[in-house]
């Protein structure tokens, strides 16, 4: 059986790695794949139904660090980046979602977590705690990197900015 739809699950993984081997080889189709996947993430806008509109999962719409083999939408705005397809006008309701979950200091939280902590019975315990407490620092790091990408760096900051003056 051929599979008519590709799983954003299986795709975001294998396109960064894509575009990776494009760049350290020349291999044309490899980009061309790459760039297919990134075509099928915008033509969803990261995260909505083609149908509807609608979000497809609710877990897409969380921030999650590490992702595992997982798919959410910062993960799909990071492969989006590294492939420079964030300029494409679909991929902005994406980078408007992460910008609406920075919090006032500048970082983001995760929204839900695919590991356990050590000392945790179970399937996917992690060896490294990657924190629950509070902000967490990769999903900040891989949320600005996409910010930088877009063009958007400083956008959060001239709003705080433009608050604190109010």
């Amino acid at each position: 059986m051929i599979a008519r739809h590709p799983s954003f699950h299986e795709s975001f993984a294998p396109a960064w790695g894509l575009f990776e081997y494009w760049k350290a080889t020349g291999e044309p189709r490899a980009k061309e794949a790459a760039e297919r996947a990134g075509d099928h993430f915008l033509e969803h806008r990261l995260f909505r139904s083609t149908r509807t509109g609608e979000v497809i999962h609710p877990s897409w719409v969380a921030l999650h660090y590490p992702p595992y083999w997982h798919y959410d939408f910062l993960h799909g705005l990071l492969v989006l980046s590294r492939l420079g397809l964030l300029p494409d006008p679909r991929a902005d309701d994406a980078i408007d979602l992460l910008e609406s979950r920075r919090l006032k200091d500048g970082r983001w939280r995760p929204g839900g977590y695919w590991w356990r902590p050590p000392g945790t019975a179970g399937s996917n315990v992690e060896v490294v705690d990657w924190g629950r407490s509070g902000p967490n620092e990769m999903i900040t790091l891989n949320a600005l990197r996409v910010f930088r990408a877009a063009g958007r760096a400083g956008s959060n900051d001239r709003r705080r900015a433009m608050a604190s003056e109010r």
